[in-house]
């Protein structure tokens, strides 16, 4: 299939990595600063997110020379690694930072964990102590190597400038090949300033790194008679099908078993929503017709997915009744967590592809599935526990219809990068996700203050598409001063701050687990700033912090005025718009599974477990 066909390209390394070599196209005497920014050209990155120091500092001379690649200096390195994160996400290409040495390097760590976690292919380029001074505790000295190797594919300490050149054309190639994920490119000073020649393509040397793409012929038929026998088949599709560019497989294979299909929060927009074999979302906050699905199915079909606790639940009394197929190109994530009845190690996009003519074999041998009594009881559980919410009886307005409503209005195509917390999941729930990448989260490692720089990232990315950052008052404390990069670099982003006064999710904690005992969970002046009397109060006042940082900033509190709010700012497309929606603070997510306990105990709301009957029989 096309990257046309598949509405996302998948990424794709851009620097020769292996096989015949042709002869170096260019051979130049340069220092290897300038070697590094020629190998970035090479290799087709055209936007690195950095900011300058004292190592990195001999790296950022030649960019003023560079046409092809543009830098975006962003105001922490935090934000520098989750813009690349966002751009990699939103255009199927590898991301890429720059910091210097030291704390600048150290900065960098939580973006890198969270692309580890999130499968994201992303280059963080850092600045090193001169080699001499390695290991000596040097003024802005880490081991960013050490620190970082539990959380990257690989990771580089250059002190050759003759290296540069293949390490950079290494690092794109293994970030963006098999399981995508981080790589760290650590480069002493001193090898930046020397001399060296330059020449591309470089030779490079991978020998024991061979991601296998082309699944086993022997376990796609056994998947195959699995599927057509099964009375209770799910797709379970995760992140991988994304990253594969398999939509339109996956499409293919869904229509062709009748089986529903659930997409985790790092898979959605890889089926689309109005589907009427989507279930929806599985897991913690996850619908109730996909998490009992799962729960009662008698075949999972894993794709792209890794059992991930947040799906799970009590890992020990997840779908008792199933048979697993479970397909992934890393072969690590097989039998982790939930052994595999047919494990199968290979691309999500061969491994669908693969699995649509085996299907139809068994078809044409008039091996067919009966799912009428299967969709019966999915149906049923879809109209008694559909996702919804109460409108607040104080007239203020509720979250998720904000969030719908930006939704609903937005302009087809829109990139939605969210947050972490209750915000997140109203998102994920309430707006509609019919396209890949048009959803952007943090979904491994869960980070706060993800949203802005990541809205940033993707906006430099795909310029011609709006972007909306959907985010906490709590996150965008975080990583609001991203919002000056945004208006500095004409990257003009919306922010939607859903603004209940606190740190959402750790309130409805609270409030379920914790006797409603709202330890330091309140993000204004004092206890009495939430009182609507008090609203005006507000510490920081949003729109004025927005406005001081170039954007425009608008609030909203009135339910009657929300569609002119949000509609005026899509309408602003010159500056970073920011819009703050005071909402509730009692809102809750619903559905949810409590952690630790059993997906059998999910509640649809407050106090409401759902009744299955015989449904597990």
């Amino acid at each position: 299939m096309t990257e046309q066909a598949t509405g996302a390209p998948r990424p794709q390394p851009r620097a020769r990595t292996g096989g015949a070599q042709p002869q170096p196209a260019t051979v130049e005497h340069v220092t290897g600063a300038q070697s590094l920014i020629r190998s970035l050209e090479e290799v087709g990155a055209d936007t690195v997110f950095g900011i300058p120091g004292g190592a990195i500092l001999p790296a950022y001379d030649p960019m003023m020379d560079s046409s092809r690649v543009r830098h975006v200096l962003v105001r922490h390195e935090q934000g520098a690694g989750h813009a690349a994160t966002g751009y990699a996400q939103a255009t199927g290409r590898v991301g890429v930072c720059m910091a210097t040495s030291g704390p600048g390097a150290t900065n960098l760590v939580t973006p890198i964990a969270d692309a580890h976690m999130d499968s994201v292919p992303l280059v963080a380029i850092t600045g090193q102590v001169a080699s001499k001074a390695i290991g000596t505790d040097a003024f802005q000295e880490a081991d960013i190597c050490g620190i970082t190797m539990p959380i990257t594919k690989h990771n580089y300490l250059v002190t050759d400038p003759a290296e540069i050149p293949r390490v950079i054309a290494e690092a794109f190639h293994i970030a963006s090949t098999g399981r995508p994920g981080p790589v760290l490119v650590d480069i002493a000073k001193d090898a930046l300033q020397a001399r060296t020649t330059f020449s591309w393509p470089p030779t490079a040397e991978l020998p024991g790194y061979r991601p296998v793409t082309k699944p086993h012929a022997k376990q796609i038929r056994e998947a195959a008679r699995l599927i057509t026998e099964a009375s209770r088949p799910v797709l379970y599709v995760g992140g991988g099908v994304l990253k594969a560019g398999a939509t339109t497989e996956l499409k293919v294979l869904a229509e062709l078993t009748g089986a529903p299909v659930t997409t985790t929060l790092m898979a959605l927009g890889a089926f689309p929503d109005s589907h009427p074999q989507h279930l929806g979302m599985p897991g913690m906050h996850g619908t109730v017709a996909a998490v009992t699905a799962l729960q009662k199915a008698d075949l999972i079909v894993a794709l792209g997915a890794r059992f991930d606790d947040r799906v799970t639940g009590r890992l020990d009394s997840f779908a008792p009744y199933a048979k697993i197929v479970h397909a992934d190109i890393d072969p690590a994530e097989i039998g982790k967590n939930r052994a595999a009845d047919v494990p199968i190690v290979g691309d999500a996009r061969e491994v669908i592809a693969d699995l649509i003519v085996a299907v139809r074999a068994e078809h044409e041998a008039g091996h067919t599935g009966d799912h009428t009594e299967w969709w019966q009881q999915l149906d049923r559980w879809r109209e008694t526990y559909p996702l919804g919410y109460d409108h607040p009886e104080d007239g203020s307005l509720a979250p998720q219809q904000v969030i719908e409503r930006i939704g609903a209005l937005a302009p087809e195509g829109t990139v939605f990068a969210a947050g972490v917390g209750q915000h997140q999941m109203w998102a994920a729930h309430f707006i509609r996700y019919e396209k890949p990448a048009t959803w952007l989260n943090s979904g491994g490692l869960g980070t706060m203050g993800y949203a802005v720089p990541a809205a940033l990232g993707a906006k430099a990315g795909v310029p011609d598409r709006t972007v909306w950052a959907i985010d906490g008052d709590g996150c965008f404390q975080m990583t609001n001063q991203e919002l000056v990069t945004a208006a500095l670099n004409g990257i003009p982003i919306k922010v939607a701050i859903i603004n209940n006064g606190a740190l959402g999710m750790v309130r409805q904690w609270q409030t379920l687990f914790y006797n409603q005992r709202y330890s330091n969970t309140v993000l204004h002046s004092g206890p009495d700033a939430v009182a609507p009397e008090n609203r005006g109060t507000r510490v920081p006042d949003f729109v004025k912090l927005a406005e001081a940082m170039g954007c425009v900033g608008i609030r909203c509190e009135d339910p009657a005025q929300l569609d002119a709010v949000i509609e005026k700012a899509n309408s602003i497309n010159d500056r970073p718009v920011v819009v703050d929606f005071i909402v509730h603070e009692d809102a809750m997510v619903w559905p949810m599974v409590a952690a630790g306990t059993s997906n059998d105990e999910v509640m649809a709301a407050r106090g409401v477990r759902p009744d299955f009957g015989d449904s597990d029989d």
